[in-house]
């Protein structure tokens, strides 16, 4: 299990994993709950490249990042 404290948003926490290339259990810690269990369970069982390039540089209203965006990062670090 990997965890990630993101930055510039309001989720304070992402735990997930990756098995065989795969991403596993998301889970965010604050945030928006309903909108982060909807991303969530739309990228559990995909590739981790293919999350990668479906949430990076994706930004919410007037900040530079999302909690999409800081996911991206987590699964960038974790697979290095």
């Amino acid at each position: 299990m990997y965890t990630y404290i993101p930055n510039g948003v309001c989720s304070r926490k992402i735990n997930f994993d990756i098995r065989d290339n795969k991403i596993v259990k998301v889970e965010f810690t604050g945030g928006c709950d309903g909108n982060l269990k909807g991303i969530s369970n739309l990228i559990e069982g995909m590739d981790a490249q293919e999350a990668i390039k479906r949430l990076k540089g994706l930004t919410c209203g007037n900040k530079n990042t999302s909690c999409p965006d800081q996911l991206s990062k987590a699964i960038e670090e974790a697979i290095k």
